[in-house]
């Protein structure tokens, strides 16, 4: 089992924890893993852009000149692709990008996410992570103190105080063990977890 350190929110060790390798040690299939980020980001697409066809665009139902012995091209329509004003030759339409992943693909993709961050030695461990009220600036201080910038940051429960706090600061993001992804872990250069969120993670994926 890895073994990770402990820090409080002063940014010093207190301790250790051990972590299972059933979430945070196993082997890294980065195919999947490739595969959750792109679903993710599939899934998100509105998928609304639209253009006419030649057969939508309106006008053009008369041939623009005779056939032969004008000199010019033949044509049949002044809504042909090559006219101003014509139809697009494979016009985009709407339509659905998202894909399914079967439910132990997504959990092997988000287990080798979490253990590529514990081989890459980015994962912070906290005792606790608690606001006594909605302070930007004392969020900023905890991470000065663990010198971390860019962070996905998983409590155990939802915290208002923790959640508000970290709203404003664009390199953050707060999140609980239930709504965590491949693509915010991946995004983020360091995960930072309390006690109680690793304990969740651990009873929820193991």
């Amino acid at each position: 089992m890895a073994n990770v350190s402990v820090y409080n929110m002063e940014g010093k060790e207190v301790g250790s924890i051990e972590l299972n390798d059933s979430v945070f040690g196993v082997e890294v299939n980065d195919h999947l893993v490739h595969m959750a980020v792109v679903q993710q980001l599939a899934n998100k697409r509105q998928g609304t852009q639209s253009a006419k066809t030649r057969a939508e665009v309106s006008g053009g139902g008369r041939k623009p000149w005779r056939q032969k012995g004008t000199g010019h091209a033949r044509q049949g329509s002044t809504r042909s692709p090559q006219w101003k004003g014509g139809g697009v030759v494979f016009a985009p339409k709407p339509r659905d990008y998202s894909f399914k992943m079967n439910k132990k693909e997504k959990q092997l993709a988000l287990k080798s996410a979490l253990t590529s961050r514990v081989e890459e030695k980015k994962i912070f461990v906290l005792d606790e992570l608690k606001l006594s009220d909605v302070k930007t600036k004392n969020f900023v201080k905890i991470l000065d103190n663990l010198k971390l910038s860019k962070a996905l940051v998983v409590t155990g429960e939802k915290d208002e105080n923790v959640v508000l706090s970290a709203r404003n600061i664009p390199t953050v993001l707060t999140a609980i063990p239930g709504t965590i992804n491949v693509f915010d872990i991946l995004k983020y250069d360091t995960l930072v977890l309390t006690k109680d969120a690793v304990a969740k993670i651990e009873e929820v994926y193991a």
